[in-house]
């Protein structure tokens, strides 16, 4: 019975020590953008607390505007964190910069994604996902570019706005592949962002649609990273408020999906155990005042130590 016991306190030790070994992070940005990367951190994915005392890690510096708008950051096999971001209300350009400890970043770099399309308006909201099977960085982002998308009613206020999915490749970040459209529903589509989850990647996109206003996230699924995404996607996952700016994490049994809710200037989420039945825990959540667009991921306990010391 003794040795039984010792072995049950070692595995539970193993397991203590596991639980612990890793922090959730949401960088995120505040106001327009001008102030830069932020972060918040949480143990559960339900209280997040902003670090540094709310201040900021990373200034902008590229772009016509110079802001760091929904700051994306996933880690790579290497240990290396690369991050993109919407560098300007009306840049053909996403800003790029690469950490191996989230506090130190490389010179700063700007993407020209759209570059090659004189018309297009935007380049909205990169997001970066890592490509197991073909070892290339996907990135999308929004773009509209007039006359080029099936038409979308629209209002005053966002006249001319017509979105679609758009997405490069590159295995280093140095060499990157033609633009290429990645997602073209039948509805203005931003905030696109990827989870894999068994054998799918889980799209989570918001429907922009105007008039009448959809302003909700939606989810398609592809058995490939690089689709083809159905443009069949499903009903709304969120609830009779304006949502956007979606990302996504696995905590234990949940798959969580954090949003802002920017029209109540605060964030909300919502959970499901099967991508098909999902749970409001909005009321539940608790983040940083003014807490904009941004990502969640995992970290180790030694990255979150150095972050706080910060």
């Amino acid at each position: 019975m003794k040795k039984y016991f010792v072995l049950f306190l070692l595995l539970c030790v193993v397991h203590f020590g596991q639980a612990q070994d890793k922090v959730f992070l949401f960088s995120y940005f505040v106001d327009n953008g001008q102030d830069g990367l932020h972060f918040a951190s949480s143990t559960d994915g339900i209280t997040w607390k902003a670090l540094k005392g709310g201040d900021s890690f990373l200034k902008p510096n590229v772009g016509k505007d110079k802001l760091m708008r929904d700051p994306c950051i996933i880690q790579g096999k290497d240990g290396v964190f690369r991050m993109v971001w919407t560098s300007g209300w009306n840049d053909r350009i996403i800003g790029y910069a690469s950490s191996t400890d989230l506090i130190n970043w490389s010179e700063q770099e700007a993407i020209p994604v759209m570059e090659h399309e004189p018309t297009a308006k935007n380049a909205w909201a990169p997001e970066v996902f890592y490509d197991d099977k073909t070892k290339n960085y996907l990135i999308f982002w929004a773009t509209t570019i007039p006359g080029r998308h099936s038409d979308v009613a629209e209002s005053e206020r966002e006249k001319g706005l017509n979105h679609r999915i758009y997405y490069t490749k590159t295995p280093d970040f140095k060499t990157f592949s033609e633009t290429k459209m990645f997602f073209n529903p039948t509805f203005s589509a931003i905030d696109a962002t990827i989870l894999k989850d068994g054998k799918w990647y889980y799209m989570f996109v918001k429907n922009e649609n105007p008039k009448p206003a959809e302003k909700n996230i939606r989810i398609t699924r592809s058995k490939k990273a690089e689709g083809p995404f159905p443009i069949e996607v499903s009903a709304p996952i969120t609830g009779n408020y304006w949502a956007e700016g979606p990302t996504s994490i696995k905590i234990g049994e949940y798959t969580y999906v954090y949003f802002d809710k920017y029209i109540d200037h605060k964030y909300g989420a919502v959970r499901s155990k099967d991508f098909k039945t999902w749970e409001d825990v909005s009321d539940q959540v608790s983040f940083p005042k003014g807490l904009r667009h941004g990502t969640v991921l995992e970290v180790s306990k030694s990255i979150y130590d150095k972050l706080l010391a910060e």
